[in-house]
């Protein structure tokens, strides 16, 4: 089964998400059976790849009340991650570009499979979030993406052109045509979708609907063993 997440390294509700679905894949029966693959959503492309301004900075100018009503808004969401075990530190967090983050993480899946590619998408929202790092930065990126496996001839021939371009903007415009208006946004399956970081028994219940229906169960219309063969020979 697989669960197509889409997804940006510098929206706070997207690592939350990360780790609710990660909950309920704990609990569920069948998630060896389950491939997670990251897809790219820009919530901010016209970000500048040198931070010029802090996130407190950004969310007191787009919704007004100064840089205090931007902490509380922090304050609110860094109390809901720390729920999920992440502690946050959004003061601290700089407004910048990311679509280079992203042709990294279609690298990893790209060469080296989804699993890479889901270590990769953990180390640069930590990044982010946690060790407060430019993740619009060269160095910053490579020694992230090397440090998860990343064979680093192909991350600096990716970080040094332009390749996966293309596939990160094709992402975005699955993500429209799918009718996401933001992220993180969950399609389980090829079937249901999840928009918002919702709390672990909606991915739950998600999860086992689409396990269910994929792989039906056989409803016997009879309890009789007899004119049967096995093994051990045949009824009569």
């Amino acid at each position: 089964m697989r669960i197509d997440v889409w997804s940006d390294v510098v929206c706070p509700w997207c690592y939350i998400g990360k780790r609710r679905l990660e909950s309920a894949l704990a609990e569920f029966e069948h998630a060896d059976d389950v491939e997670v693959v990251w897809h790219s959503y820009e919530l901010d492309p016209a970000a500048p790849s040198e931070p010029v301004e802090s996130m407190a900075e950004v969310l007191a100018r787009k919704y007004g009340g100064g840089v205090e009503n931007a902490q509380r808004m922090m304050d609110q969401v860094e109390a809901v991650a720390a729920e999920e075990g992440l502690l946050y530190r959004l003061a601290q967090t700089q407004r910048v570009n990311t679509v280079d983050a992203h042709r990294l993480l279609h690298l990893a899946l790209h060469d080296a499979g989804s699993a890479v590619q889901g270590r990769l998408k953990e180390a640069l929202l930590a990044a982010n979030f946690i060790e407060v790092r430019n993740v619009a930065d060269h160095a910053t990126l490579a020694e992230i993406a090397v440090g998860v496996g990343l064979d680093p001839e192909r991350v600096t021939q990716v970080l040094s052109g332009d390749e996966f371009r293309d596939e990160v903007y094709a992402d975005v415009a699955q993500a429209g045509a799918f009718g996401a208006t933001g992220v993180p946004f969950f399609v389980v399956e090829s079937k249901y979708g999840i928009s918002g970081a919702q709390p672990v028994e909606v991915f739950t219940r998600a999860l086992q609907r689409a396990w269910d229906e994929s792989r039906p169960a056989l409803e016997m219309v009879d309890g009789a063993g007899d004119q049967a063969c096995g093994p051990d020979g045949c009824a009569i």
